[in-house]
């Protein structure tokens, strides 16, 4: 039996952080999907199609992970669609523990069949977000140390225009 998992999240943008978690996700189960959710009311920092771009990038050197953009959908519904058993949630600091089990309490009510798997994100990598990411776009300040390369091009682009 294929062990399928299911990494959801905006990733507006993808940091090292997520990457973390990923990459440990890919050595846990036979197939990781990422989960790029948007709300079409909700305007993102990057396009999702931007997002979905260096996401793609991001992940390309792990052959058992793909994207997938989720627009206005539990995550349950994507999760049964492609018969993902489980989802992989990473854990920053106890705020996203308390965050995530909220969040895993709603998941089981809707399908119990399917398991959260917490991975804590990498001590040294644990301070970033993609909500401080975005502060330091807007203030002209370097990413590099925190994102992957393909943020770092995109974030270039945008300074050049």
């Amino acid at each position: 039996m294929t062990k399928k998992a299911l990494f959801t999240g905006s990733f507006d943008p993808v940091t090292n952080g997520h990457l973390d978690i990923i990459e440990r996700a890919s050595y846990l189960f036979d197939h990781v999907y990422i989960g790029l959710f948007y709300n079409l009311e909700k305007q993102g920092y990057f396009s999702i199609e931007c997002r979905k771009k260096m996401l793609e990038e991001a992940i390309r050197q792990f052959k058992n992970v793909s994207v997938l953009v989720a627009q206005d959908r539990l995550a349950v519904d994507l999760a049964r669609e492609v018969g993902a058993k489980y989802f992989v949630r990473g854990l920053r600091n106890s705020q996203d523990f308390d965050y995530e089990a909220n969040l895993e309490f709603f998941n089981k009510q809707l399908a119990d069949d399917i398991e959260t798997v917490y991975l804590s994100t990498s001590p040294s990598l644990s301070p970033i977000s993609s909500s401080r990411i975005r502060e330091l776009i807007h203030f002209k300040a370097s990413v590099k140390p925190f994102v992957p390369k393909s943020v770092v091009r995109e974030v270039e682009k945008m300074s050049e225009e």
